[in-house]
């Protein structure tokens, strides 16, 4: 499944939460947008103001001869260095392709290497983070995978199994609903990766298991917890995660249209949603404007988060950015929204489909776009 409709199924499909997702329809799209009528808004949304903000439209310059495909991951290091995963050098068939390539650039946006050229794992390329101690780590949508790099870009650690190319049933997965049972140490359609204090992993997996993973910081497999649902401690293509200073962890539940949080063991602590009206005039990135049917799937559903991270320092707050119709939402850490900014378009400030942020800073941003093919840095005015 692509992205626009990788989890794009009516989720369990139960009355309960088709009816939550005509509520929630209905109470975020209001006024006419491309000559559709739209449902009026309910009173239990409430607008939040607009962030001002700049745009570093090109903050990393490519060699001569390299192109970005889609940008799927943006990260930083301790030192500034910028790490974009990118769907890339691919030479393949025209369905079907390898689409995976890491890319480093200096703080001023200077090509610095590419890390993991012609990598076993490398399939369709999906996340990228950077410890506390600068390794580096990738998600790997197409080969289940996830790998440790070192900081000087060797291979540390891996994750996962891809798939043999000798075996007879090797092939796109499949997305059975309900999932196969998940396994300990395996992943179908992994997404992302954060860490706690003492070093442990947090792995979402992702668009099949639906479950959040916990290794320990020499690799060996702790727990995971999760299966397909819209309960509590259930997901729907958990896409994203983070973890704040306390250790409690954060899960972008983005066909759920929510953001669960969890402390180290998998105990359930909170979610909330991001309920902000959707103006009159918003267009959708790429597409027909979604429907009623396209926001009951979740992934387009206004405030379904795509992506999330978390500022570092004593006064954290929350990102996350949705696809319809194109925000990021700056947000504490329980989930009031703060301010919006941005929209669905292809000109500096718009943006297509983000589907990984990085906040080194409370007031800074780089964002990486499927659409456009590009990353953003983003200045925030306080």
């Amino acid at each position: 499944m692509n992205e626009q409709y990788g989890s794009f199924c009516p989720c369990c499909g139960s009355a309960e939460h088709r009816a939550m997702s005509r509520r929630t329809f209905m109470s975020l799209i209001a006024g006419t947008a491309a000559g559709l009528a739209m449902p009026a808004a309910f009173a239990d949304t409430q607008a939040a103001p607009a962030i001002p903000y700049d745009s570093i439209a090109e903050p990393v310059h490519l060699p001569k001869d390299t192109y970005f495909g889609e940008c799927s991951g943006v990260a930083l290091n301790s030192h500034g260095h910028i790490f974009v995963l990118s769907r890339g050098n691919s030479t393949g068939p025209a369905y079907g392709a390898a689409a995976a390539q890491l890319l480093e650039f200096a703080p001023d946006g200077r090509f610095v290497r590419e890390i993991g050229h012609n990598l076993y794992a490398w399939s369709f390329a999906h996340s990228v983070k950077v410890d506390r101690q600068d390794n580096i780590w990738v998600t790997d949508k197409g080969s289940d995978m996830v790998i440790k790099f070192t900081p000087d870009g060797r291979v540390a650690m891996v994750f996962g199994r891809k798939q043999d190319a000798t075996d007879e049933e090797t092939a796109p997965l499949k997305h059975p609903n309900p999932p196969l049972p998940s396994e300990p140490g395996r992943f179908r359609q992994v997404t992302d990766v954060a860490w706690d204090a003492a070093g442990n992993t947090y792995i979402s997996d992702g668009y099949i298991n639906s479950r959040v993973a916990k290794v320990d910081r020499d690799g060996n497999w702790v727990k995971s917890w999760g299966d397909r649902g819209t309960g509590p401690g259930q997901f729907h293509t958990p896409h994203s995660i983070a973890v704040d200073a306390h250790d409690q962890v954060y899960v972008a539940d983005r066909s759920n249209r929510r953001i669960q949080v969890f402390d180290t063991e998998g105990t359930f602590l909170r979610q909330f949603t991001i309920d902000v009206p959707v103006p009159p005039d918003a267009r959708p990135a790429i597409g027909n404007m979604p429907d009623e049917a396209a926001i009951a799937g979740g992934t387009l559903a206004p405030g379904s988060p795509w992506a999330i991270c978390i500022s570092p320092g004593p006064n954290q707050v929350l990102y996350s950015a949705d696809a319809f119709p194109g925000r990021i939402y700056k947000m504490t850490l329980d989930g009031k929204v703060l301010g919006v900014l941005g929209k669905s378009g292809k000109q500096p400030k718009q943006f297509g489909w983000i589907h990984q942020m990085a906040c080194p800073a409370e007031n800074t941003l780089f964002v990486a776009e499927l659409l456009n093919w590009r990353v953003q840095k983003l200045i925030l005015h306080a």
